[in-house]
């Protein structure tokens, strides 16, 4: 095995065994907490959001900082596109989402700075190399890295919506993220 810098890693083996999403925290659940480090500088706690804001979590997998999913780099570029439809007004007399977006990956610290500065993104960027949190998530895994998912959590720290990885359906799509967050507003 290599350093963690590279594609083989103890990450990519013990996350190399396929397995389907599992112990999946279920909608109307409270949020499993978590505490990780910011590219940037600092911990984020999910529980720190409780009573303020909602949480788009989106769990996402990069293998290096070279070599992303070929399913979730669009999703990731989509999230930076659509950020501030996420995560405050976006239009005059548009609905106030007001919520933050969280991206988990399972990269290291290197790799999670360089990823954040090659692709500019506007979003807090958490660290899990060690799938601890994916695992609590119930994201499952197969060749080398946990698999991608979606949760929106209310403000009340329940988890309101989820989404796991298929090959039919890889990621949420954000319009379908923002209509749930829509639903949150309405509620």
């Amino acid at each position: 095995m290599t350093g963690n810098t590279e594609l083989f890693n103890r990450r990519f083996a013990s996350n190399f065994v396929p397995l389907p999403p599992f112990q999946v925290p279920a909608v109307g659940t409270p949020a499993p907490d978590f505490s990780l480090p910011r590219v940037g500088g600092g911990e984020v706690r999910l529980s720190d959001y409780r009573g303020k804001q909602p949480v788009v979590l989106a769990f996402t997998r990069i293998f290096t900082e070279k070599l992303f999913c070929p399913f979730c780099y669009p999703h990731i570029q989509d999230l930076k596109e659509r950020y501030g439809e996420i995560s405050e007004r976006f239009a005059p007399f548009a609905r106030d989402r007001g919520a933050e977006l969280l991206m988990i990956s399972s990269t290291d610290t290197v790799q999670s700075q360089q990823v954040v500065e090659r692709l500019d993104l506007p979003y807090p960027f958490l660290y899990d190399p060690d799938c601890t949190t994916f695992r609590r998530y119930g994201a499952g895994q197969a060749l080398g890295a946990p698999l991608p998912a979606q949760f929106i959590i209310n403000r009340e720290g329940r988890i309101t919506f989820r989404h796991l990885f298929s090959f039919i359906d890889s990621n949420a799509e954000t319009d379908t993220i923002l209509a749930e967050l829509d639903k949150l507003a309405d509620g």
